[in-house]
């Protein structure tokens, strides 16, 4: 795989920055990109800049076949952390998250991702930062998702090709195997600051599932041709191996699925 011109030029950069409102990070912050936060209750964004990468492999599972050249040529804004539990219940005290909040597990709600949700119950959520925003917020395309989780990476995972200790949140990834989520700023953030692209939850893409990368767009665009009862996901989550955390590594459930193990988190479209 190969990443090029993936970096906006400083002035188109600095455009981008004016036209999204954005306010940029402390330099305290382990954060290299600066970010856009619409409104006091929205997720904070990390803007994405357009490239070339190869999605997919060759040589590793069958999903991921055939590897093909995508173009991202737009930039986009994707949410720094998986939509939290306090996130979607500002959504749900406004009413347009639902009529019952999303069962936690027992884990505690806070700042973990919001579990237990449809990938139909995410654009509730969606709609209602439209409204809220005046933007245009939506699932990631499976593209835009490995594209933004590689950060300019070619390697398994964005720190390299071995899990290691303590990268991220999976049944192999620590001293003791995990039965929860974590906190959605658990972890160091990927080279564009985003937090969790590996493991703690699966999340939600809006493409229809296809077993094999034949006749995907070679753009940021979703599939939308195949199966569209059951969507993508990405990441892995705290139940599953390393394996299935790799920044290429496929995965389906029913739209209609509710589970402990998948949550999501937002694009916001650029100006």
């Amino acid at each position: 795989m190969h990443i090029r011109n993936f970096a906006l030029s400083m002035s188109m950069l600095l455009l981008v920055i004016s036209l999204a409102g954005v306010a940029c990070a402390d330099s305290a912050s382990p954060r290299r990109f600066a970010g856009i936060k619409d409104c006091d209750a929205c997720p904070e964004l990390s803007i994405i800049p357009p490239g070339t990468f190869t999605m997919g492999t060759d040589s590793r599972h069958k999903y991921e076949r055939p590897a093909h050249t995508v173009v991202i040529d737009k930039a986009f804004a994707i949410g720094v952390f998986e939509v939290s539990f306090d996130e979607w219940q500002i959504c749900f005290d406004e009413g347009a998250c639902g009529t019952e909040m999303p069962n936690d597990h027992k884990w505690g709600m806070g700042n973990r991702p919001v579990i237990n949700i449809t990938w139909h119950d995410t654009k509730l959520y969606l709609n209602w930062l439209r409204k809220k925003t005046g933007r245009t917020y939506r699932l990631p395309s499976e593209a835009e998702w490995e594209y933004a989780t590689r950060a300019g990476t070619q390697t398994e995972f964005w720190w390299g090709d071995d899990i290691g200790l303590e990268k991220a949140n999976c049944r192999n990834c620590g001293p003791e195997i995990s039965h929860q989520s974590l906190p959605v700023d658990s972890f160091a953030p990927n080279p564009w600051g985003l937090y969790n692209v590996h493991g703690n939850v699966w999340e939600w893409t809006e493409d229809c599932w296809n077993p094999t990368y034949d006749g995907a767009p070679s753009t940021a665009k979703p599939r939308i041709d195949g199966d569209c009862q059951q969507r993508v996901m990405r990441s892995g989550s705290w139940y599953y191996f390393s394996k299935n955390l790799r920044s290429a590594w496929r995965a389906k459930n029913n739209a209609m699925v509710k589970s402990y193990g998948i949550g999501f988190r937002v694009v916001r479209e650029l100006p």
